[in-house]
């Protein structure tokens, strides 16, 4: 049985006696914030990391300030809001060869004014969900049998379900968190599929919720707006009788995406929405305050979960079925169920 971790937990913490020599761990998003952390943890622990960022000199400048050399991992450039840039990326990492053993969807952006992608894609859709689709489905032949794919989502799902019909709002008005939580709900949605197509050769996914930390994702919010989230937050759980919103830091946030890559039971985790170091509970009350924990039941609905698979595909105009190319390193081709 599994070492019984919560919601103070540290990276530190998941990870301690492990031994992580060996593996070969692909982290989006290591510039600041949770990627920072999650590849700090991994590095110390043995761990080759590859690291991605859109900005390589912002990657290098973070890492210094942590304390570690841009030598303790392998930098990717790679821009998810632009899908020339997610292929090209991805096929460098294929044409290296080398295998991974577990892929964290880190990176990603909140609350952002209405804009577009490179592609045409509405920003926040396109840049958590449609860049992290492309990219890890680009890689995915380099993941070993045994490996495992770990989605940053949020409790932000619970603003909105996806909308398959008006995905870049042309026809609907457009509202800063309704596109997150849609997003959001995207992320889950992509780990609920992937699990299911891929769990049979041997290769598991999830999606995690980190909690609520400062970093610069809240960046596009302002302090008003971060500060009347907090507040109805607080309204709820002085509602429930639970005490007042605390914020985790990064070694906490990134915890359960540590748990959920390397400690828990893949049975447990795979296809799940987890936060705390712990699988959440589906929530169907009309009511739920964004201080408790839960996930909704739309984002693990296995139908809508291969719906936007195929809308996601066509959108982004490439099909993942099939694979017939082998990598050089000689891992068996993914085939989907």
């Amino acid at each position: 049985m599994n070492k019984k971790f919560g919601a103070t937990s540290t990276t530190d913490d998941v990870l301690a006696g492990m031994d992580l020599a060996g593996k070969r761990v692909l982290v989006t998003g290591v510039s600041a914030g949770l990627g920072l952390e999650t590849a700090r943890a991994l590095v110390a622990h043995g761990a080759e990391v590859v690291g991605t960022a859109r900005d390589l000199t912002k990657a290098r400048n973070a890492l210094t300030r942590i304390g570690m050399s841009d030598s303790a991992l392998e930098l990717v450039e790679l821009d998810l809001a632009d899908l020339a840039d997610v292929r090209r990326a991805a096929e460098a990492l294929r044409s290296d060869g080398e295998p991974l053993d577990l892929v964290i969807a880190n990176a990603g952006v909140m609350a952002t004014p209405f804009g577009l992608t490179a592609d045409g894609f509405e920003t926040q859709f396109g840049t958590n969900h449609l860049g992290h689709f492309a990219f890890v489905n680009g890689i995915a032949p380099l993941m070993r049998r045994g490996s495992r794919l770990v989605v940053l989502a949020s409790s932000g799902h619970r603003f909105s379900t996806v909308s398959l019909d008006d995905p870049n709002f042309e026809r609907s008005a457009y509202e800063p968190f309704l596109a997150y939580g849609r997003s959001k709900t995207a992320n889950i949605l992509f780990a609920v599929e992937f699990d299911r197509r891929y769990r049979s050769l041997g290769l598991r996914a999830t999606a995690v919720h980190p909690g609520g930390i400062r970093t610069e994702l809240s960046r596009h919010m302002g302090s008003d707006r971060l500060q009347q989230l907090i507040d109805g937050i607080n309204a709820d759980l002085a509602r429930e009788g639970k005490p007042a919103y605390e914020w985790k830091t990064p070694r906490e946030g990134a915890a359960t995406t540590l748990w959920a890559g390397l400690v828990a039971d893949a049975d447990q985790v795979g296809g799940r929405y987890c936060e705390d170091c712990q699988v959440s509970p589906v929530i169907t009350d009309e009511i739920i305050g964004f201080g408790s924990p839960g996930v909704r039941p739309y984002a693990l609905d296995p139908d809508l979960a291969r719906a936007l698979w195929a809308k996601s595909e066509e959108m982004v105009g490439e099909f993942f079925g099939l694979r017939t190319a082998r990598p050089t390193n000689g891992i068996e081709p993914l085939a989907t169920a």
